[in-house]
């Protein structure tokens, strides 16, 4: 076989669709986010970033910067190891008593994302608690269709927050098989929310396990930033919790949170906990710094609210095709790949506004967008720039207008 002929092909048709992902080489400036710096070819550039994770601007925050500097003075660098070969710091222990009881929950284990953390647990589960049925929103991230297929057992896929759809698939399951219904609270690319205790009813009416993935909500709602369950008031309906530490929080990692017995199964049998390197003492002791800090301050929540609400007014003003939703995330409806890919480099390029085009396979065909993710720090004057510029190529490429 001609191998390279072969990948070459593979990745020219990516390209042919439209969908080919570019990585824009970029450096944020301390202090000064969303600002960072463009590295190109023909030199650097000052750009605005509108496409961050970093919801609260917690990655720049004084409070995680300073706790992960005496870390890396106390402790060096790495880990040493996986969790049960040196890997395990106080660090580790610190943390995930906070998450515990962020998520009042009896524990919680760390991984290496949010990635890992749904991979390994949902296979895990699948596969200790025997031929169990998982029950998986249609609209769930990939990590989370992953370990359901890497578990190997049954999955029914139920219409995304449809509750009647949900109780029709568990009345036709027996009864006396393990089952588990795996949901999102805020998806991420449409910005809608799931209604958590509603969901969770049905399944524990019919003998199911509830596993939530907050990673797009711990941080930023709830009082202590506990996510969606925590503002509803529904945790103890939730079995198991997982979330990021690199969105809310602003650094890096992932966890999930449940059961002390539950913990402690995925702790000793997920392969993607085991043999996987703990996360840096470094990285750990700057979300311990952002949890404890978010548990008691309302103030970047409240912030980070106001500037979703302002810039999707603003856009809705301009005649711009955005998306409405009771959640942070702000995307514009573009709806083909090409123009999309063409549309952020023009921002790009154009004026020095950085988003990137989501394009399958994060959204259907015919859905790409633009997904912009206000901060606190994005001020009135960078969404005025914002909508002018969206305005002015929108207009020069003659793209719909109506979401």
């Amino acid at each position: 076989m001609d191998y390279q002929t072969k990948l070459a092909d593979a990745l020219r048709s990516v390209k042919d669709e439209g969908r080919y992902r570019v990585f824009a080489d970029i450096l944020r400036h301390r202090g000064d986010f969303p600002r960072a710096t463009f590295h190109t070819p023909e030199g650097a550039r000052d750009i605005v970033v509108w496409c961050s994770n970093d919801y609260l601007g917690m990655g720049q925050h004084p409070i995680v910067l300073d706790a992960m500097h005496r870390a890396i003075d106390e402790c060096g660098a790495g880990s040493g190891g996986t969790r049960n070969i040196s890997g395990t710091t106080h660090y580790h222990v610190d943390l995930e008593a906070e998450l515990a009881d962020l998520h009042q929950k009896e524990a919680s284990l760390l991984f290496t994302s949010g990635y890992a953390a749904n991979d390994a647990t949902l296979s895990t589960l699948a596969r200790v608690l025997g031929d169990c049925v998982i029950i998986s929103d249609a609209m769930n991230h990939a990590s989370m269709i992953e370990g359901i297929k890497r578990g190997g057992g049954p999955k029914r896929l139920w219409k995304h927050n449809d509750l009647a759809h949900l109780e029709q698939l568990l009345k036709d399951i027996d009864p006396e098989q393990p089952k588990i219904v795996a949901f999102e609270s805020v998806y991420s690319m449409d910005g809608d929310i799931a209604p958590i205790g509603e969901i969770c009813d049905l399944a524990h009416k019919y003998g199911a396990l509830t596993y939530l993935d907050e990673v797009h909500a711990v941080g930023l709602y709830g009082p202590r930033g506990g996510g969606i369950a925590e503002r509803d008031g529904v945790l103890d309906k939730v079995d198991i919790i997982e979330g990021t530490l690199a969105k809310g929080f602003g650094v890096m990692g992932g966890y999930i949170a449940g059961s002390s017995v539950l913990v402690d199964v995925v702790r000793s049998y997920a392969p993607g906990f085991i043999f996987s390197t703990s996360l840096a003492p470094v990285l750990v002791a700057g979300v311990l710094a952002s949890v404890r800090h978010l548990k008691t301050s309302n103030v970047e929540r409240e912030q980070h609210q106001e500037r979703a609400a302002t810039l999707r007014a603003k856009l809705a003003a301009a005649g711009l095709p955005v998306m409405m939703c009771e959640s942070h995330i702000v995307p514009v409806m573009v709806g083909d790949p090409v123009i999309c890919k063409q549309v952020t480099d023009d921002l790009l390029n154009d004026h020095d506004i950085y988003v990137q085009p989501i394009n399958y396979p994060t959204v259907p065909r015919g859905t790409e967008r633009l997904r912009f993710t206000p901060c606190p720090v994005h001020t009135d004057e960078m969404m005025d720039d914002l909508v002018r510029a969206l305005d002015q190529v929108w207009t020069r490429r003659k793209i719909r207008r109506a979401a």
